[in-house]
C-alpha cells in the first residue's frame, strides 16, 4: 500500500469517532512517523514504535526538561494553555506530567495503596455496592449502561479510596470531565473557562476534606498523603494536585472502558456466550476490553536529547504523539486484531503505558471490571443493545460511547 503523502487525520470529525481503525491503518502504512501540524506532533502508530518511543530513556512528558520558562510560557500561549492560574498549578503539573526524580518521589507517596494485595481488599466492598446497584436496576426492562451503571461504580470505588463521602462521589465525576476535557485537541475560550472553573471548584472542595481529615485521620489515601506533606514528601501544590489526578484518573477511563467493553460483547455475541460458558475467562476477556478499545488512545512524549526513531534523527525538543489506540490494533503484533477474543493469549496489549509511566491504577480499573462483567453474566441471561447505532465521544484523547442503552432479562 502507498499511502498518499496528504495526511486525511481529522479526529475531532465524526467519521473519526465512529470508527477510528480506518485512519490508523493508513497511519501505520505509512513509512516512519506521520507529522500531525494540528497538533504539532509526530504521530507514532504502529506498535513497535510507539513502544520504542514510550520506553525510551530520553523521552519525558514535561517541557521543563526541554525548555527555558520563557519558551514554556510562549508555547502554552500558542496552545491557549495559559492564563489558568489553578488548572496550571493542580492540572497541568502532576504526577502524570511529571519525570525523573520527581515523578518518582510522588509515585512512591501513594504507589503502595494500589499494588495488587491492596486492591485485591477492596472485592468485597466492590462486588457489594455493584450488587447494590444492580439491585435497583433489574426490574427495568432497559437502561442506558454508561450513565445508569457504568458512571455510578468507578468514581465511588475511587473516591472510597482516597476518603471521599460517598454522597460528594458525584460531583467529582463532573468536576474530572469539564478539566480533563480540555487536554483533546480543542482548546477554545470557552473550553478553557470551563476547565479553570472546576479545577477552582474541585480544589477548594479538597481544601476542606483535607482540613476534616487533619483533625481526624482515617485509613484512607488522603491521611497517607497529609503525613507524607509533613514529612516533606510532597508540597502544598504535589498534594492537590497528585489528588486531584488520582480520583480524575479513577473516572473517565474507566466508564469508557466499560462501555466499549459491553459494546464489544454486544457486537462479538459468541464471546459473550463463550464468557458465560467459561467464566474463569473475565480476567483474560477484561484486557481483551482495553486492547480492543483502548480508552486513553493518545499521550505524548518529548525528547530531551536527539533520538533515532524509524530511521530518522529527530531533534531535541521534538514532540511526539503514541497511539496506544492504533498500537493496540496493529496486525503484526496482535492477529486478527479487529476481533474481540476473550481468551487472547498472549495479549502484550499497550493500554497502559509502559515504563515509569505505566498506569497506577491498572489493578483498580480492571477489578472493577471484572466484579462489573461477572456479575451481569450471571444475573442476566440475556443483554442486547437497545438502539441502532452506538454513538462514540469524539476526540483523540479519548475513546468510549457517549450511552449505551440495552435491554435485559433476568437470569
Amino acid at each position: 500500500m502507498n499511502p498518499s503523502t496528504d495526511l486525511s487525520f481529522a479526529p475531532l470529525s465524526e467519521a473519526f469517532a465512529k470508527d477510528p481503525y480506518p485512519f490508523y491503518a493508513d497511519l501505520r502504512a505509512r513509512d516512519g512517523l506521520t507529522w500531525f501540524g494540528d497538533f504539532d506532533v509526530w504521530l507514532a502508530a504502529r506498535f513497535e514504535d510507539v513502544s520504542e518511543i514510550v520506553q525510551h530513556d530520553k523521552m519525558v512528558r514535561s517541557l521543563d526538561h526541554i525548555a527555558t520558562p520563557e519558551e514554556i510560557a510562549d508555547m502554552k500561549r500558542a496552545q491557549n494553555w495559559h492564563d489558568m492560574p489553578h488548572h496550571s498549578r493542580f492540572v497541568q503539573f502532576s504526577l502524570l506530567d511529571s519525570d525523573g526524580a520527581v515523578h518518582d518521589r510522588l509515585r512512591k507517596q501513594v504507589f503502595k495503596l494500589f499494588t495488587p494485595v491492596m486492591v485485591g481488599r477492596l472485592r468485597d466492598d466492590i462486588q457489594t455496592y455493584v450488587d447494590r446497584l444492580l439491585d435497583g436496576l433489574a426490574d427495568r426492562p432497559e437502561i442506558d449502561f454508561v450513565e445508569d451503571l457504568a458512571a455510578h461504580v468507578p468514581g465511588h470505588i475511587i473516591g472510597r479510596v482516597l476518603g471521599v463521602p460517598d454522597e460528594d462521589c458525584p460531583q467529582l465525576r463532573i468536576w474530572s470531565e469539564n478539566i480533563v476535557q480540555f487536554f483533546d485537541i480543542d482548546r477554545s475560550d470557552e473550553r478553557k473557562a470551563l476547565a479553570e472553573r472546576n479545577t477552582t471548584e474541585f480544589y477548594h472542595y479538597l481544601k476542606e476534606l483535607k482540613r476534616a481529615r487533619e483533625a481526624a485521620p482515617r485509613d484512607d489515601l488522603l491521611s497517607t498523603m497529609i503525613a507524607a506533606e509533613k514529612a516533606g514528601h510532597m508540597n502544598h501544590d504535589e498534594f492537590f494536585s497528585t489528588a486531584m489526578l488520582i480520583l480524575m484518573a479513577g473516572h473517565g477511563s474507566t466508564i469508557d472502558v466499560l462501555g466499549s467493553g459491553l459494546h464489544a460483547l454486544l457486537t462479538f455475541p459468541d464471546e459473550m456466550r463463550r464468557l458465560r460458558e467459561t467464566p474463569g475467562l473475565m480476567k483474560t476477556a477484561v484486557q481483551e476490553m482495553f486492547r480492543y478499545e483502548s480508552p486513553l488512545p493518545f499521550f505524548h512524549r518529548y525528547c530531551t536529547e536527539d533520538v533515532k526513531i524509524c530511521g530518522k534523527t529527530y531533534p531535541r525538543g521534538t514532540k511526539f504523539g503514541v497511539l496506544y489506540g492504533s498500537a493496540n490494533r496493529d496486525p503484526a503484533q496482535f492477529p486478527d486484531p479487529d476481533r474481540f477474543d476473550a481468551g487472547r493469549t498472549p495479549n502484550w496489549h499497550i493500554a497502559f503505558g509502559r515504563g515509569a509511566h505505566f498506569c497506577l491504577g491498572n489493578h483498580l480499573a480492571r477489578l472493577d471490571m471484572d466484579i462489573i462483567f461477572s456479575a451481569l453474566l450471571r444475573r442476566f441471561k440475556t443483554i442486547e443493545l437497545a438502539e441502532p447505532e452506538v454513538r462514540y465521544k469524539r476526540g483523540l484523547s479519548v475513546r468510549g460511547p457517549e450511552a449505551l442503552r440495552i435491554g435485559w432479562e433476568r437470569s
